[in-house]
Order: structure tokens, then sequence, then C-alpha cells
């Protein structure tokens, strides 16, 4: 495309009034909010008591729908290849046929009103199945206290998109808890210390000309951002942004992993120039991403070159929680 076409249009994202303004439900001060939900809910989750029993079981299902269930996607993939049984994250109304008295469920709705949960929950228990809940209220804790499900109560007043700090972070709390992990909570201390950092170099008051996600912002105005991940945390996180894009921005956005992309969506890059030019492209890039995908990716560059712009985000940190 000519470098006219590619001109990024005249906002001023440093205007704080302005931003404020459009912000009528608090959102930035809800996500700035994230490091101080991890810790809390971190206490949370690590007071439940959970009975011994729930050591021995075969399978993990996370019952979860929407904002509710993005918890359960990153504990999945945070967690893959150190928890010695198969996680599953189900968002639908029924449950897989493995279901039954060696699986331990994890309900989270934060509203505790989420239809689809409160039917598969309410399936699981039928089945024998064991677990705890995650939830403010609602009809969950309701049928919890009836079961006798352990519940982790959150704090309300959120939107359930908001406070992914609190529907994450008690699962590895309970996880530890139940041996199938260790160190998370010293995991976490180093998640909370880079997300504080974050906090002040990405803010409202940090000028477009150091915030990078200003940049970003600025650039996926008016065409469809693409998040692309390059890793098992990566890709979880791809989702999120994807989600947030949808639900914060009012946005359509797209997201995918790789290598799984390669082998399918990367022929959608050969659309014509009028449609590819209209995508913003940004990579998560990861340092656990496999040697091959930092090549793959490379060599994939070369076949977007149609698009309105390629950016790379890179994590930070030394453990996979922070990273992610």
């Amino acid at each position: 495309m000519c470098e006219e076409m590619k001109m990024e249009p005249k906002i001023d994202l440093d205007d704080l009034a302005g931003m404020k303004a459009l912000d009528s439900k608090g959102m930035a001060g809800a996500i700035a909010g994230l490091p101080d939900h991890c810790k809390e809910a971190w206490e949370l989750g690590a007071g439940l008591a959970l009975p011994k029993e729930y050591r021995e079981a075969k399978n993990v299902i996370i019952l979860g729908i929407g904002g509710s269930a993005i918890g359960g996607d990153f504990a999945r993939a945070l967690l893959l290849e150190e928890v010695p049984i198969p996680i599953f994250v189900n968002r639908d109304y029924d449950i897989p046929a493995f279901v039954g008295k060696e699986t331990l469920i994890i309900a989270s709705s934060y509203s505790g009103n989420t239809e689809e949960t409160i039917n598969a929950y309410s399936l699981a228990v039928k089945r024998g199945a064991k677990g705890f809940c995650i939830t403010s209220g609602g009809k969950l804790e309701e049928l919890a206290k009836r079961d006798g499900t352990p519940v982790i109560k959150l704090p309300s007043g959120l939107a359930p998109r908001a406070a992914l700090g609190y529907l994450f972070i008690p699962i590895l709390a309970a996880f530890e808890a139940l041996g199938f992990v260790v160190n998370k909570r010293e995991d976490l201390e180093e998640a909370t210390g880079v997300l504080e950092n974050l906090r002040e170099a990405l803010s409202p008051a940090a000028p477009a000309s150091v915030n990078q996600a200003k940049r970003l912002a600025r650039k996926m105005f008016g065409k469809m951002a693409f998040i692309y991940g390059t890793s098992r945390i990566s890709g979880a996180a791809a989702y999120r942004w994807k989600c947030q894009l949808n639900e914060n921005s009012k946005a359509h956005a797209h997201s995918n992993v790789f290598p799984e992309l390669n082998h399918n969506e990367t022929v959608g890059w050969g659309a014509p120039e009028p449609i590819s030019g209209d995508i913003e492209l940004v990579i998560l890039r990861d340092k656990g991403e496999s040697p091959r995908v930092d090549k793959r990716i490379e060599i994939t560059k070369t076949l977007m070159r149609g698009a309105y712009g390629i950016d790379e985000v890179w994590s930070i940190g030394r453990s996979e929680l922070a990273r992610l």
C-alpha cells in the first residue's frame, strides 16, 4: 500500500479528559487494578478448604463462558505441561461424557447467574463430580451451598472481563494446595511486579511517544485487528486480546496461533490488497516459543506484506506466569 494510505489517524491519545469521558464504566481503572486483584485472589484461593479426596481426581474440567472462562484458558495454558492429569475448559450447557466421579470440576461464573455454567455444573454434580465454584454470588453460590460444594467468594462490582485476576489466580492457588503444582506463589510475586511496572508504562497518563499500547491503538483504529500467538501461553493471551478488543472497543478482531495458522490461515493472506490492507497484525512473542516457530514467523511475515501494519509485543519476565 502507498504511504499516503498508510497514514495513521490524527487521534490525541494523550487527551486524558477526553479518554475518561469515553470510559463511562471505568474500565481503565479496573484494568489498572489487575496486580492488586491477583494478590487478593491468591489469598482467596489459598484459604479455601478442599477435601483431600480432590487430590485423587483423574481429570479436571473448568466450566465457564465468556469472561469467566478466560481464567480457565490461562490456567490450562500455564499448567498443561506440569499438571499430570488432563485439564479441559468447557464453554457449553452440556458436558463431555468423561465427566464423572473421578472428575474435579471448577465452575467459574463471576455473576453466578450464567445459565450455561449453571446447567453444566448441575449436570456434573448429578454424575458425581466434585470440585469448587468461583463466583461473586448468584444462583451458582446457592446451588453450591445446597450441594456442599466449596466456594471461592469474589468481590462484586466488576465487569466479568475485568475480573480476570479473580477468575484465574484462585485456580493456581487451589492446585498448589492440592499438590498438583509447586512454587506458583513465588511466580505470582514476580508476575504482580511485572504488572505493576506495566501499569505505569502503559497507563493513560504515559504519553504516546513512549506508550506502546497507545501506538498500537492508533494503528488498530478503523482496522481489523489480527492477534497471533506463538506459544502455549501467548496463544491464550492472543485470544484474550481478541475478546478485550471485541468487548471494550466494540470492534471486530481475530486471533490464531503458530504453527496451526500456517496450515490454513496463511493462505488467506493471498486475499486482494484492499482486504489485507485493512488488517493490523500484532504478533505476541515469547522467549518460550520453539525455534522452529521463530523461523516460521519470519517466513510468514513475507507473505503478509499487504497488511496495514505488522507489530510485535514481547512477553516480560522469568516465569511463565509473569510472561503470560
